[in-house]
């Protein structure tokens, strides 16, 4: 019988820009339910619990499970515990990051922590910054979920994990070790949750520099949706190339692997 494929898709700039969903996107996670294919939401956003992503999702008209949806702080979560099972940790994050790290087995406390774990804050609170940097400093090992130096907000841009990472560094002189993309250890943990391989597995995202890099990285076939960062004219920039490019995701229809 013929397999069908697999689907890692990004979540911003490919399903959804903003608050507001991209056309097509409900179309193509219809079709992958009802053919049945496996596939994960994945992003590299560590706020939100996977109810909540899904809450959202739904509210602009994309009915996605919870458990269709991998974060980067669950991948942060799945390694620490990979790493040190049941270990502790001092995190500086929301709820997305904190119940990762709970259902992990992780006791968060700011007593001799074996890891900092950074995530992303609603609000800055220099004590607690403060309090991570003298744990690194003190031989806490430091984690962070993602690199991204900025994300969107509805007003512009927003500092995000890799600039508040950035500052832990400089002040700890000790560099964090990134889970999300383009770390394809991210890519790896989320074909593990789902159960599937990279041999028939398939990464859609919109930034070269991340989501396809990644997927190059791990093996996995990649397409390349131009409805967010990455355009057709800075391709030539990269030494790598994705298996495909469209122009969004209602360009694409679920396919089967090759016998």
């Amino acid at each position: 019988m013929e397999k069908k494929k697999n689907y890692l898709i990004d979540m911003d700039g490919v399903l959804v820009r903003g608050r507001t969903l991209i056309p097509g996107a409900d179309t193509f996670i219809e079709a992958l339910k009802k053919q049945k294919h496996k596939f994960l939401i994945l992003t590299n956003n560590p706020l939100y619990t996977q109810r909540d992503l899904a809450h959202r999702l739904s509210l602009i008209g994309l009915e996605i499970a919870p458990d269709q949806i991998f974060t980067s702080a669950m991948a942060t979560a799945r390694f620490l515990h990979s790493q040190n099972p049941n270990g502790t940790a001092f995190a500086l994050g929301e709820s997305g990051l904190t119940q990762a790290l709970h259902d992990m087995g992780f006791v968060l406390t700011d007593i001799n922590p074996d890891y900092v774990v950074l995530g992303e804050v609603n609000t800055y609170n220099m004590e607690q910054f403060t309090k991570a940097i003298r744990l690194v400093v003190q031989g806490a090992a430091f984690i962070a979920t993602n690199p991204d130096a900025n994300g969107p907000d509805e007003a512009g841009v927003v500092p995000a994990c890799g600039a508040m990472a950035a500052l832990i560094e400089k002040a700890s002189g000790r560099a964090p070790f990134f889970i999300g993309k383009p770390n394809p250890l991210m890519m790896r943990t989320a074909m593990n949750y789902l159960g599937v391989h990279s041999e028939n597995t398939v990464m859609i995202g919109d930034r070269m520099d991340t989501d396809i890099v990644a997927g190059v990285m791990a093996g996995l076939e990649t397409i390349l949706v131009l409805s967010g960062v990455t355009g057709e004219h800075t391709l030539h920039r990269y030494p790598y190339k994705p298996s495909r490019i469209v122009n969004s995701i209602a360009d694409l229809q679920p396919e089967r692997c090759e016998e």
